[in-house]
């Protein structure tokens, strides 16, 4: 189980480093053509976004690597969970059914982490 736990938790790290780094560093010209629902949030709650997805992908990794309070990777699995469901939420609300997969897909590898972490 631990295994597996690193390789969801790694797997979901890079994505958000990737997708939070692009939100912190990008200008909203340049996130619109892959995120079309910036355009509807304020820019400081975009930024906000992306350092809360970096400092999740760090939770997942950095605690039990470290073995310092390794409680935060499940915190951090977890929150990740309720992010995508927001964030599947707004692409509902936008009646963009389609770019649900996505968030559906990382609900799924999130709560795995999140059970997987308990057994760290």
């Amino acid at each position: 189980m631990v295994v597996a736990y690193w390789i969801i938790a790694g797997l979901l790290a890079v994505f958000y480093l990737y997708a939070g780094g692009k939100k912190v560093a990008q200008s909203k010209e340049q996130l619109a053509p892959m995120m079309g629902w910036v355009d509807t949030v304020p820019m400081p709650v975009v930024r906000l976004i992306g350092v809360v997805e970096i400092l999740g992908a760090l939770g997942l990794i950095l605690p039990p690597l470290t073995g310092i309070a390794p409680v935060l990777a499940l915190v951090a699995a977890i929150g990740f969970v309720i992010l995508q469901l927001l964030a599947a939420g707004l692409h509902l609300s936008r009646g963009e059914v389609k770019e649900t997969g996505l968030n559906a897909v990382l609900i799924i590898l999130a709560a795995l982490a999140a059970w997987l972490a308990t057994a760290l």
